[in-house]
């Protein structure tokens, strides 16, 4: 393990890149800066690695471009969700185990606390209709924060690369006719960036329930048995291990779980359990941890938590060594770059993608357009400003007008 202590270093020394004038951080700023975003970081996956971008690499400049990069690549290439990988990668980068450990935590704890509040009151009062209007809202302004993310990512990571520019465009038809995130559009990038830009030279020679109290196992169809305690373990395990993409990629599988083959929630209860991860900071995968709750209580939110996020955690840690030790070979760093080409691809047809089912009347056109000039105008202006803004109007108006929404699909 290197060093992982609070002295405040200078950690890009270590490439040519011209990331020695980088600003110098501690391990401890730098978990601090997580649990703010982890507590105030709106608007989903692709929002978030946005707001890394701007907050670490330009403004506190604390982790050069490539760092940047390299742990986009990484986060996309793995299974699990995009954010939290990012962020546990970038506390590697600063602290290697304990620092992606600490952060890991500090990102993801701030929104699994609130989900856990969030699913006693809707047990409670059986149901939360207000969290519909404050998503009406939301929804809107966050693809106009997602808009302008993608923009920054392009201007960050294609430049004038044709050859980028053709990766990028490929990636973001896919997603967007698609509708899903496919590893092999970024495996297949990055391998094409590799051949063309720098291709390898081969070289020789390389080669137990009464724990429990009853409260803490009910959910909505009353205490939880240990087999669907660990039937939960091994489904959002098996999410956390198999999807890859952002964490709005985890949607549709869990759909297909949790209302199709388990039924555990109905439509309306899973629309429910979406519209929490949206309208609360951090990670929207945490969605997991309000259908854990609303299943098994507290301890089935927990389980649901831990089965999701330890295998993106893992293989993030895990890799990140042999990935950031040949960050420097040539071949390498052009497979990073075609991966991070068609990850901004990816971003702009998922922009695409959610726009379509958040952006869908005269209210929410307005809201999107009016957020997407707000930001562009006022540089300083906090993104949780503007998301609480946005999630007002959303209520006042889907109250006033009694509008729906439709179950994601």
């Amino acid at each position: 393990m290197g060093q992982a202590s609070d002295t405040a270093v200078t950690h890009g020394d270590e490439k040519g890149d011209g990331s020695d004038r980088l600003a110098p951080c501690t391990l401890r700023q730098v978990v601090q800066y997580f649990l703010r975003l982890g507590a105030v970081g709106f608007g989903g996956p692709i929002a978030l690695v946005g707001y890394m971008q701007r907050h670490l690499v330009e403004e506190k400049r604390w982790f050069s471009e490539q760092d940047y990069k390299e742990g986009l690549a990484l986060a996309q290439l793995a299974p699990g969700p995009l954010a939290a990988q990012l962020a546990i990668y970038l506390g590697w980068v600063r602290g290697r185990v304990l620092g992606a450990t600490l952060v890991g935590l500090a990102f993801v704890l701030p929104s699994f606390l609130m989900v856990l509040a969030l699913s006693a009151l809707y047990l409670r009062f059986e149901g939360l209709p207000w969290m519909q209007g404050l998503f009406y809202g939301v929804g809107a302004a966050v693809i106009a924060i997602i808009a302008r993310s993608a923009v920054k990512l392009v201007r960050m990571s294609l430049a004038k690369d044709w050859l980028l520019w053709t990766l990028f465009g490929v990636s973001a038809l896919v997603t967007a006719w698609t509708e899903s995130e496919m590893v092999w559009v970024f495996v297949g990038s990055g391998v094409l960036a590799m051949l063309i830009k720098a291709p390898p030279r081969p070289r020789a020679g390389t080669a137990a329930m009464s724990v429990f109290p009853v409260w803490m196992l009910s959910g909505i169809h009353g205490p939880a048995t240990a087999g669907t305690l660990w039937t939960i373990a091994w489904y959002f395990a098996e999410a956390g291990t198999f999807v890859f993409g952002s964490g709005l990629a985890i949607v549709p599988f869990l759909h297909s779980g949790v209302v199709d083959r388990f039924h555990w929630l109905s439509d309306r209860q899973f629309l429910d359990a979406v519209a929490v991860a949206m309208i609360t900071p951090g990670p929207v995968v945490i969605t997991v941890a309000f259908i854990g709750y609303l299943v098994a209580g507290p301890v089935g939110g927990t389980v649901a938590a831990l089965g999701t996020f330890l295998p993106c955690y893992l293989f993030t840690v895990i890799p990140a060594p042999y990935f950031r030790r040949f960050s420097k070979n040539k071949s390498i760093k052009a497979f990073v770059d075609g991966v991070t080409a068609a990850t901004t691809g990816a971003i702009a047809g998922a922009a695409f993608v959610l726009g379509r089912r958040a952006i869908f009347d005269v209210p929410t056109v307005l809201i999107c357009g009016v957020t997407l000039l707000v930001i562009f105008k006022v540089k300083k202006l906090p993104e949780p400003l503007v998301i609480l803004a946005a999630g007002v109007i959303g209520l006042v108006v889907h109250q006033a007008f009694g509008l729906a929404l439709e179950v994601p699909r």
